[in-house]
């Protein structure tokens, strides 16, 4: 596929080609002299010089990050093509805090957030290693840190440092409350950006203490998610500036942000009542929207939020006087009726008739929400789940019936792809040093040294 660039100008139109010469030590311009088009307008780049098989190939990201969200987010980038590189700490047998995890450890071997990355160590407190990290970073795209707000600046490797050595670079970084205001020193962590930002509140019922989510909603919903897009957004506005930016992502502002979309909690914002917890459809007060319990002590999610499929509903139990208690607008902000409640007992009645199975079977030709509750193994067989490709082999011999998430983002022309599994610590690091011109013995000294 010819890959097509609109410039307003021919610098930018060069930076794209001195950037494509970087990455595959070519020469002077030569061939690509004859591509540049004078309006600027419609720049094609040829199919011989800029295949793109995946939509990201080409682009150079370094991971300076000890969290999942972080990696996670640097796994989207490798499962579109982006070469990844992953900075760690040396392995330091004298340190009373070293922990060397073996590689047939569950923790290593369940790591699939480092698929389609290499593995470089390199000890950023001395000199010497982030001397290394400055020559990776001038051959690189993008870096990607989850490091607390000052921290990076100790270890040589913060934006205004780097962004000398290499100013097209997009530096992201994924920290709890952002690089300023009055918390952002502050530790956190996933329950507690909710808690700040008002979404724990809104959880569950209203007696009792709020329920604890997995941590899916400000580690990956909110940072990880918001960090790719940030990405991808500096990315392309790169194309029309020739630079780089900062991008900053905080935690506890990904998480007002989702919760903000939320119908009823959004009305506040704009003079309506604070929402109360408990007093809202999500809660699971309201018979069209809850799990109940089956026959077999299973669960079924019930989710007929329209009128019209929670009539559907309805009309499957032969139970059309249970209509008149659908979903109206203001049991988004309004505690459940007696009369709902009353239909809600109903239901739950009527689901313990059955098994959750024989009720995945009954409503399984009728328009209704129902989703049987499945425990994980049973989500690794789903027949969906499957056809999606979202479970596929690990590729590991120590695991050979290991399974792992596949790519969520399907792209018709250009498919994200695993090309590797994920890297021993360090795995790549005399490769990546011998690009820098470094010599195996050079590079044997550096290790010697404990700088890599």
């Amino acid at each position: 596929m010819t890959r097509r660039f609109r410039y307003d100008n021919c610098a930018v139109f060069d930076y794209e080609i001195s950037r494509y010469k970087r990455r595959h030590q070519i020469g002077p311009v030569g061939d690509f002299d004859d591509l540049r088009d004078e309006r600027f307008n419609n720049i094609v780049l040829a199919q011989r010089f800029f295949i793109m098989a995946m939509p990201l190939e080409g682009i150079r990201v370094l991971e300076l990050n000890r969290v999942a969200p972080g990696s996670l987010s640097t796994m989207m980038l490798g499962d579109m093509g982006a070469e990844v590189i992953k900075v760690e700490t040396p392995p330091n047998p004298d340190s009373a805090k070293h922990s060397v995890a073996k590689q047939e450890d569950i923790w290593v071997l369940s790591e699939y957030a480092n698929r389609n990355k290499k593995s470089i160590t390199l000890n950023l407190k001395v000199a010497e290693a982030q001397s290394l990290l400055h020559e990776i970073v001038a051959r690189t795209d993008v870096v990607v840190e989850g490091f607390r707000p000052g921290v990076t600046a100790r270890l040589g490797a913060d934006y205004t440092t780097l962004s000398e050595i290499n100013p097209q670079l997009i530096y992201c970084s994924l920290s709890g409350f952002g690089q300023d205001g009055p918390y952002r020193d502050k530790a956190g962590h996933d329950l507690n950006y909710l808690a700040i930002a008002g979404v724990l509140n809104q959880l569950g019922g209203a007696s009792g203490p709020p329920p604890i989510p997995l941590n899916i909603v400000a580690d990956y919903a909110g940072a990880m998610l918001h960090g790719v897009v940030g990405v991808l957004l500096a990315l392309i506005a790169r194309q029309s500036t020739g630079r780089g930016q900062h991008v900053d992502v905080a935690y506890l502002d990904t998480a007002f942000a989702l919760l903000a979309a939320v119908p009823g909690i959004r009305n506040f914002f704009v003079g309506g009542p604070e929402p109360e917890r408990g007093n809202n459809v999500f809660a699971g007060e309201y018979p069209y929207y809850a799990v109940y319990v089956t026959k077999d002590d299973r669960w079924l999610s019930v989710g007929c939020m329209e009128p019209w499929l929670w009539d559907n509903f309805c009309d499957a139990l032969t139970r059309p006087d249970l209509k008149q208690y659908r979903m109206r607008t203001d049991d988004f902000q309004s505690p459940v009726s007696v009369g709902s409640g009353a239909a809600k007992r109903e239901v739950e009645a009527i689901m313990r008739t059955r098994t959750r199975d024989e009720w995945v079977a009954f409503f399984a030709r009728t328009d209704v929400c129902v989703g049987e509750v499945n425990g994980l193994a049973e989500a690794i067989a789903d027949p969906q789940l499957r056809h999606r490709e979202m479970i596929v082999p690990v590729g590991d011999s120590r695991v050979p019936s290991g399974v792992q998430p596949g790519i969520p983002v399907k792209l018709s022309a250009t498919p994200g792809k695993i090309r590797t599994a994920p890297p021993v610590a360090g795995e790549h690091t005399a490769d990546i040093l011998a690009e820098l011109g470094r010599t195996p013995m050079q590079i044997e000294a550096l290790r010697t040294a404990g700088v890599i």
